[in-house]
């Protein structure tokens, strides 16, 4: 199978408690929590591997919270590579309301990374060897690392031989469809925010998407819409794939499943409309886990082979 390295900037310690009502200006009474790692591209490595794939992580780390996300990494088996820095990274709160079933979650501020820290993890992911087929760099940057941070990623990629997958916010996706890349992820939102139009209707979604990838922009480009699935566009196809219903329990971690999902199996060599037919799949069963768990791979190839055939006619 072809090797697969993700990068995340911006890590975080994934905090998850259920309570019975969130009840304003009153204390509080949460079950135990659980501590798990988290942000975009360590989630894609830990769902690579609860799909039953090997990927490396390169994360940045530093503070009490970087020593337990390494440990809860080793923990999971996980294949890490952290560069360290000064400042802590961040910490997210996910509370479950149990007699509602609604989710809240806080994301707390990052780190700040100074110039010699995100370059050093620059650096050191141009220096592996050998070169990854395919580099996954997902996930929200942390203040002080240039917006232009993932085009460079992409450089690299590009220069080194090495499909690059970008999942970020829209001002980051800019500067990276400028340098051009392998496959984009971003959902309705993030896709609106890119363009700044209100883009509603299907039809206006896949004419979008077309267009990136005619300009060489991309070569594919995966637009997630929750449960009603994602537009997907490549070659001169433009599909939309739904997912099959299930029970939502936590969407934490969905996208992040779904990125996991893609690259896998573009690394066991399925062709890119099987590929993101998996991630969709993924990314469903993630939805049926509690708190922070990720997608689970028994789930995940269930819901593969139930979901309709891809057709090709858009």
């Amino acid at each position: 199978m072809k090797t697969i390295i993700s990068i995340t900037m911006n890590p975080s310690i994934d905090k998850s408690a259920g309570v019975e009502r969130v009840i304003v200006e009153r204390k509080l009474y949460c079950k135990m929590p659980i501590y798990e790692p988290g942000g975009g591209g360590v989630n894609v490595s830990r769902a690579i591997k609860k799909l039953g794939g090997k990927s490396k992580l390169l994360y940045s780390s530093g503070g009490i919270l970087g020593q337990l996300l390494t440990d809860l990494l080793e923990k999971e088996k996980i294949d890490y590579w952290p560069i360290s820095i000064k400042g802590t990274i961040r910490e997210s709160v996910i509370i479950f309301e149990e007699s509602t079933g609604f989710q809240y979650r806080f994301g707390m501020p990052g780190p700040v990374l100074r110039e010699e820290e995100w370059q050093k993890c620059l650096d050191e992911l141009g220096s592996v060897k050998p070169k990854p087929d395919y580099i996954v760099a997902s996930g929200s940057l942390p203040s002080g690392v240039p917006a232009d941070f993932y085009a460079r990623v992409a450089r690299m990629g590009k220069d080194n031989g090495s499909k690059v997958i970008i999942d970020a916010p829209s001002e980051n996706l800019k500067p990276v469809l400028q340098e051009g890349v392998y496959l984009i992820k971003p959902n309705i939102r993030e896709f609106r925010d890119f363009f700044g139009e209100e883009i509603k209707e299907e039809p206006q979604i896949k004419e979008k998407a077309r267009a990136i990838v005619e300009s060489g922009q991309s070569e594919v480009v995966v637009i997630s819409l929750g449960a009603a699935g994602v537009i997907t566009a490549f070659d001169k196809t433009v599909e939309h794939i739904v997912p099959p219903t299930v029970p939502v329990i936590s969407k934490v971690g969905a996208g992040d499943s779904m990125v996991a999902g893609i690259v896998l199996s573009l690394a066991r060599g399925m062709p890119v409309y099987e590929a993101v037919r998996f991630g969709v799949a993924a990314g469903t069963a993630a939805v049926m886990t509690p708190g922070t768990e990720l997608c689970r791979r028994e789930d995940a190839e269930r819901l593969y082979q139930e979901m309709a055939p891809f057709q090709r006619n858009s």
